[in-house]
């Protein structure tokens, strides 16, 4: 069972790989034949053709100008009146950027807690816990900043080598501290992240030269608590729980790269996070039963 999990989980993995880069091929083609069509009545240039370009999919991680400068004219479009304790933070956002802080940084800080009510909301009404809400939270960002494809697959490989480590230390019988046994697996799982860096010369066509150190580092970090859940936990209920974590990270991804919801919070902060601690008090006094515990025990409650 656990090796048809992995086995699954890679091949999940390269048909994600070959269907964003079959779509980022398909646009770029879109692009350029749509770049070289001339008007019937004009002759062609004798200029060279453009090259084809690829979709820029937003990333508010960066601080360029396709991500800063929208942010920054919604800021200057709103009229925020005195300053009263009503749009305190309004005020205390504008002072912010004028000193020179990212508008982009302060949209993914005041969007955390909100991906950590969504991530808490999926735990307690619907039964989808993953590893926590930190790690589901860190690994959205991920995606944003590598793109879900990207980050799916270097997701995908850490689960591997995780678990193929634990089990070859279990068949040979090898016996480690717990500090140099979580040394060990992190060496192979660099290993396994170099080796995916290294084929970035064979594989144009994904931007993995765009991936930086801040977003694989954060995943080299969870195969720690990966090899947690795997000492204290068989390995099947690891890899469901990545799974989960994955699924959480994806649905957050979305949240995060949705633009409405950035600048709500921008434009909006006391209203955004009055809402988000209500919505967390709220949840925290939930113990009725979850949606998957409901589909479990559906014969039980029937009775």
């Amino acid at each position: 069972m656990i090796k048809v999990l992995i086995s699954l989980s890679i091949s999940f993995a390269i048909l994600l790989i070959f269907i964003g880069g079959f779509a980022e091929s398909a646009f770029a083609v879109s692009r350029f034949n749509s770049d070289i069509s001339v008007s019937p009545t004009i002759e062609a240039s004798p200029t060279p053709s453009p090259e084809p370009t690829q979709a820029q999919r937003p990333d508010i991680t960066k601080e360029t100008h396709e991500t800063l400068e929208p942010l920054k004219k919604l800021l200057e479009d709103q009229n925020i009146g005195q300053l009263t304790p009503p749009n305190l933070l309004k005020h205390a956002i504008r002072g912010a950027v004028g000193a020179g802080i990212a508008p982009n940084t302060i949209v993914l800080l005041l969007l955390l807690p909100g991906v950590a009510t969504l991530i808490a909301a999926f735990r307690q009404l619907v039964g989808i816990g993953g590893f926590g809400i930190f790690l589901p939270a860190s690994l959205s960002v991920v995606f944003v900043a590598t793109g879900p494809v990207i980050g799916i697959a270097l997701f995908a490989i850490i689960v591997f080598v995780s678990t193929l480590v634990r089990i070859g230390m279990r068949r040979t019988k090898m016996k480690l501290q717990y500090l140099p046994r979580m040394a060990l697996v992190l060496l192979f799982v660099v290993v396994g992240i170099l080796s995916v860096l290294f084929a970035a010369p064979f594989l144009t066509w994904i931007n993995i030269a765009g991936v930086s150190i801040f977003p694989v580092l954060i995943l080299v970090l969870l195969a720690e608590d990966f090899s947690k859940v795997q000492l204290g936990k068989s390995a099947k209920v690891a890899v469901n729980l990545a799974f989960e974590t994955l699924s959480l990270s994806l649905l957050s991804y979305f949240f995060l790269t949705t633009r409405p919801v950035q600048e709500f919070a921008l434009l909006n902060p006391e209203v955004w996070l009055l809402a988000i601690g209500f919505s967390d008090y709220i949840l925290g006094k939930y113990i009725g039963l979850r949606l998957f515990e409901i589909y479990r025990f559906r014969s039980l409650i029937k009775n």
